[in-house]
């Protein structure tokens, strides 16, 4: 049946439609607030604590507001000395940017070779590598403990790098693979018609144009391996190689003579790095959001 959509009551019939869709449900806005309040009430905790003493934080409500916020630096102080914060932090930051670009890196020479050159049994070679991440972490750490114990690898930063190098390579490889294997290989030809090298394509055509899934890549895996725990207490438990997150836990060891509010301060400190490299590379880790294209 045909609509005259110059009629005037159609039109008032679609305005209104139109304003009772566009009018807020009370019940969903009333949720909505419930999930706003739940999600908030952590940090308020947080930025509440972090200004307490540990006298006061004992003596109050853990949600009252702190009395001054002097407080805070001394926990920064106690956080920092206490837990051995200082040298957890380098550590942390070397395994960090050393294992996630390193996996990244091999990952992306893996993923051209797989799918820009003729390789025999492609598939192959890349379930062989992605394998690994059908089991579970936990399986790996008795031999790996073992290992690390006849190799003399236990306790040692060279060992860290290694573990977190190869842990980090089947994801980036995943991702690249189907990155790589999107970008037209017209280029790779023309490339290769003006004498350039594999290395040179690899290099100069492939590697650009996979810039933010590259970037997207470092930053999920920087922030795996900042704040592992799993691995870092078992293989490298010493204050001299462990890392922030195995500091954290040694500071809630002596957690009777910090206080809580201690604690809590070195876990925001914890966080600052990965904030920071996120706000710097936003720009990068949006646009690799679109990893398959």
């Amino acid at each position: 049946m045909a609509v005259d959509i110059s009629d005037p009551a159609f039109l008032e019939g679609l305005k209104r439609k139109e304003r009772a869709r566009q009018r807020p449900s009370w019940l969903r806005l009333a949720i909505a607030s419930l999930l706003l309040v739940a999600y908030l009430v952590p940090f308020y905790y947080l930025f509440v604590t972090i200004f307490k003493t540990t006298d006061e934080y004992l003596r109050s409500s853990v949600l009252d507001l702190p009395n001054s916020l002097a407080p805070f630096w001394d926990n920064v102080v106690q956080a920092w000395t206490l837990g051995g914060m200082g040298r957890a932090s380098i550590n942390s930051m070397s395994y960090a940017v050393l294992g996630a670009g390193l996996a990244t890196a091999l990952a992306a020479a893996a993923a051209y070779g797989l799918t820009r050159l003729k390789l025999r049994s492609a598939n192959a070679w890349f379930m062989l590598i992605f394998a690994g991440t059908l089991f579970p972490f936990q399986m790996f750490l008795v031999p790996l403990f073992f290992g690390f114990q006849r190799t003399g690898l236990i306790n040692s930063w060279g060992g860290m790098v290694l573990v977190y190098t190869a842990i980090c390579i089947p994801f980036p490889l995943l991702v690249l693979r189907g990155s790589f294997g999107a970008i037209a290989r017209e280029i790779d030809e023309a490339a290769r018609i003006e004498g350039a090298s594999e290395w040179r394509v690899f290099a100069s055509m492939i590697v650009p144009n996979a810039k933010g899934a590259l970037i997207a890549l470092f930053l999920i895996q920087f922030t795996f391996i900042w704040n592992d725990l799993l691995f870092s207490s078992i293989l490298a438990g010493s204050p001299e190689v462990r890392s922030i997150m195995v500091a954290l836990q040694a500071l809630q060891g002596t957690y009777s003579s910090t206080g809580p509010n201690v604690v809590v301060t070195a876990s925001l400190l914890s966080s600052v790095p990965t904030v920071l490299l996120f706000i710097f590379l936003r720009r990068y880790f949006m646009s690799g959001l679109q990893l398959g294209t």
